[in-house]
């Protein structure tokens, strides 16, 4: 049942990824429609899927490259449901439904199978440390995402080229306030990930900090996406300029999720 349930999460997700990619060539009430319906049957389908993880193995499935990263794309779906569902952003899912899916594709090409907790993982801080990252980085890829759509939507005011497609996304004042909010959603929960893994690490192996290759990682991205905030609030740093910076902060935690990963370098690596 539980593979089941990723294989049919992760076909819904591509359709709706495609359909979603669609309404940038061609406004259409029902490419988005469906395109919605798709990825909200496959979010369904997905937490059926974590919950059977989570019930098989006792802990939330966070723990290996293919559970984090499924959990990973999860969050992302949630946060941009939830956003979907505040400001009705007709073409937010065509920057991001596609990334939710490739991140499931990665997922789906990794080994799958339960195994056992390793022994610094067999604590209290797993769930809430990773959640804490874990939502707080989605947070982060939606405020990447209409990063995206502010680039675009520049681009044609400044062509003066004011297509259909214009006319179709959100205004440049709204996505980058859009893009503000997320990101004073996301800091604070990047900020929390930060300190209780201190925590958790000084439980562990007897250091709050060790330098490790996530903790420099996690540590530039804090002070990537606290630039952000420190410019925009006494800088006046807005729009553009925010945008890039916020999709540089993005780039970051895929270095740090990714290539700690395929390095097998540090002490987050435990399988």
């Amino acid at each position: 049942m539980g593979a089941l349930s990723f294989q049919l999460a992760l076909g819904l997700y591509l359709v709706a990824a495609a359909l979603a990619m669609a309404q940038l060539l061609r406004a259409s009430r029902l490419l988005q429609g469906l395109s919605l319906l798709g990825a909200g049957l496959g979010f369904c389908l997905h937490l059926l899927y974590i919950l059977y993880r989570y019930f098989g193995a006792g802990h939330v499935p966070i723990a290996s490259p293919h559970e984090a990263t499924s959990f990973f794309a999860w969050c992302i779906f949630l946060i941009f449901f939830a956003l979907q569902y505040r400001y009705r952003l007709g073409l937010l899912g065509a920057f991001v439904i596609p990334l939710g899916a490739a991140l499931m594709v990665v997922a789906a090409l990794m080994p799958q199978e339960l195994r056992p907790l390793s022994p610094v993982l067999r604590s209290h801080w797993l769930g809430v440390h990773t959640v804490l990252a874990f939502l707080a980085n989605a947070s982060f890829a939606l405020a990447t995402g209409v990063g995206l759509m502010y680039l675009v939507q520049e681009h044609y005011v400044k062509s003066k080229h004011l297509g259909e497609l214009f006319q179709r996304l959100p205004s440049l004042q709204r996505l980058d306030e859009l893009n503000y909010r997320l990101i004073t959603v996301g800091f604070p929960l990047f900020s929390l990930a930060i300190i209780t893994g201190a925590l958790w690490a000084q439980n562990a192996w007897g250091s709050y900090w060790s330098w490790d290759p996530r903790e420099v990682w996690s540590l530039v991205t804090w002070l990537i996406f606290a630039t952000v905030l420190h410019a925009r609030l006494l800088r006046g740093w807005r729009g553009r300029r925010a945008a890039l910076l916020t999709i540089l902060g993005f780039v970051t935690i895929l270095v740090a999720f990714f290539g700690i990963k395929l390095l097998r370098k540090g002490q987050h690596v435990f399988l």
